[in-house]
């Protein structure tokens, strides 16, 4: 009851909120199914967050990063509102109401709790609006620093050598660089790509001190040693401790891969059309959890792009589970990223039905012309499949609570369900169900396959430690303060860890977008992976479609989201370092 009335509390000061109302409405336009004007915070923001990347008009793009700020705000004053905290702490200090709630309630009210204690709940009146205060400012520093990790960078077209300037993008008397361009097989091309787009911004290396001051201003300010501290604190990682140049790193794995396993992606492309892709899917989702995809027409105004497609996800035996978005093409403004976005978590509601989740998946692949489909290189399906998994896990996901529903779990853990999908993305069994060439409808051979497995082993090792060297930056530049500049802290973690050389005048932190979504948690990609390994390894590498293991899979780890703690569905095992390196090699290894 008291949980109940201090929900019901909070759903009452958003609703009240002037400012977030009048933001909120300007959302109504994307579409009766994003219509967020009376949905609850947590899923007013994630709809804000997708509304910023996604439509296509800059002007509701705008709307939803100032209504992402607006609610931020909101949310950082009720997790130091001591009302509502006196009053979750009243229950779980019940002994009695506590023995008497489930597991789900249980454990969404120990997050709660969590929240409070992380937001500084326990410092007096004056420290809380301190801390509130840090937290708005962080609201704005991460997204000035978000902005410009994605912004070009300008040069005088006379300063490039005439014969590469088609390479870039000119505008006028100058040419925009936006990229690494780490394919080009012109090596100036990838020099000058990494030199001017990785030149220092002075405003934006101001940015991320301030950025970083803030946050551990606000981690000690709350009683943490550092913001690495307090970021970890509730993941499985717990606590912090747990003559080539650096511009030819990825253009030479992918010749190496193409010269010895004769990699092309051009001879891959034929055989893995959109359409064969979301078959396969499908194919392998029926047998493996008995769900399937069904196309349906969305309503007028629903969606935002014309291009963007829903599906239906329908259970053999429980009927419709949810709904997928699928806006998979590139289009002028649309970000090129991969990503997977919530705009409904699933719940049990009152009348003991469950609330169909919805989610975006949003890719940058080509359109189909009129005369050939929409063609995958083998990067692009494993991508698909990527955020597949992330989508399933929100699909499948059977919490009572929405604050716990599907990848709202630990960073650490989020990323397992959609790196266990590269493998089957890579296993012949599974590629062999749909791969077909769109013209012949020949399958792809087997040696193919074999070919672009084996292939990963090139530079295997070069791209583990490239990774480590991207966690242990994150690390640093999240813990104690070291009283000089992020670039030298880059360049002698760069020596530590990486092996290839800093290159003067460059600025690469400045292009690092995770270090605002992934502060100090970096390491989840590493650790993530090691776990999917594991569990492809224990319960999918002998047999892909075993559905006893699929049901197994999705009643021990997807379902749950984040209201099991992620190592007792990691069979309560302790990811000790020899596990880890035993478990990230990848199966064909």
């Amino acid at each position: 009851v008291v949980m109940m009335l201090a929900c019901q509390r909070f759903v009452s000061v958003v609703r009240n909120s002037r400012t977030l109302s009048r933001h909120v409405t300007t959302w109504s336009p994307v579409g009766a199914a994003f219509n967020a004007q009376q949905r609850k915070v947590d899923l007013l923001q994630k709809n804000a967050d997708f509304v910023k990347v996604g439509h296509p008009d800059p002007a509701f793009r705008d709307a939803a990063e100032k209504a992402c700020i607006n609610i931020g705000t909101v949310v950082e004053r009720l997790n130091t509102n001591v009302e509502l905290c006196r009053s979750l702490k009243n229950l779980l200090d019940n002994k009695e109401v506590l023995d008497s709630l489930d597991p789900d309630t249980r454990r969404v009210a120990e997050l709660f709790m969590f929240d409070f204690e992380i937001s500084g709940i326990h410092l007096d009146e004056s420290k809380r609006g301190k801390a509130v205060s840090l937290n708005v400012n962080l609201l704005d520093l991460n997204n000035e620093f978000l902005n410009g990790t994605h912004l070009p960078n300008r040069i005088e077209k006379t300063a490039l050598p005439e014969h590469i300037r088609h390479c870039f993008s000119i505008d006028g008397n100058s040419i925009q660089i936006g990229g690494l361009h780490a394919d080009s097989p012109d090596e100036l091309v990838r020099e000058a790509a990494y030199k001017i787009f990785l030149f220092p911004n002075s405003s934006l290396l101001l940015c991320l001190d301030d950025l970083l001051t803030c946050r551990n201003e606000l981690a000690k300010l709350v009683g943490y040693e550092s913001f690495a501290h307090r970021a970890l604190n509730g993941t499985m990682a717990k606590t912090p401790g747990k003559v080539l140049m650096p511009w030819d790193h990825s253009y030479f794995s992918s010749a190496v891969r193409a010269e010895r396993y004769k990699i092309d992606p051009s001879l891959y492309s034929p055989y893995f059309s959109l359409g064969a892709c979301m078959e396969g899917l499908n194919m392998l989702f029926s047998q493996l959890l008995g769900v399937s995809f069904r196309n349906e027409q969305p309503m007028a105004g629903e969606v935002w792009s014309e291009e963007v497609r829903k599906l239906a996800v329908v259970h053999e035996t429980e009927g419709l589970l949810g709904y997928i978005y699928c806006d998979f093409f590139r289009r002028p403004d649309k970000p090129h990223q991969d990503c997977h976005f919530t705009i409904q978590g699933g719940r049990l509601k009152k009348d003991g039905e469950y609330q169909h989740p919805v989610v975006v998946l949003m890719l940058s692949l080509p359109p189909p012309t009129r005369s050939t489909p929409t063609l995958l290189n083998p990067g692009m399906m494993e991508n698909l499949f990527h955020e597949m998994g992330h989508a399933m896990h929100s699909m499948l996901g059977r919490t009572r609570y929405q604050h716990v529903t599907g990848t709202r779990c630990s960073t650490d853990f989020a990323e397992v369900p959609s790196i266990l999908m590269e493998f089957f993305a890579t296993d012949y069994r599974v590629v062999n169900q749909f791969a077909r060439h769109y013209q012949t409808g020949q399958p792809l051979p087997k040696s193919m396959v074999s070919r672009l497995c084996e292939s990963k082993r090139i530079c295997g090792a070069a791209d583990t430690q490239l990774q480590v060297f991207y966690a242990a930056l994150d690390q640093v530049y999240h813990g104690k303060p070291q009283n000089r500049s992020t670039t030298d802290i880059l360049k002698q973690m760069q020596e530590k860890f990486y092996g290839l050389p800093y290159v003067p005048n460059t600025a690469w932190q400045l292009r690092f977008s995770h270090l605002i979504g992934y502060g100090a948690k970096y390491y989840s990609y590493l650790m993530s992976r090691a776990i999917a390994s594991m569990v492809w390894r224990q319960c999918f590498q002998k047999d892909p479609f075993n559905r006893d293991m699929g049901e197994r899979y999705r009643r021990e780890m997807l379902a749950h989201g984040g209201s099991k703690e992620p190592m007792l569905m990691v069979q309560g095992k302790e990811l000790t370092l020899t596990i880890f390196l035993g478990h990230y090699l990848p199966p064909f290894l």
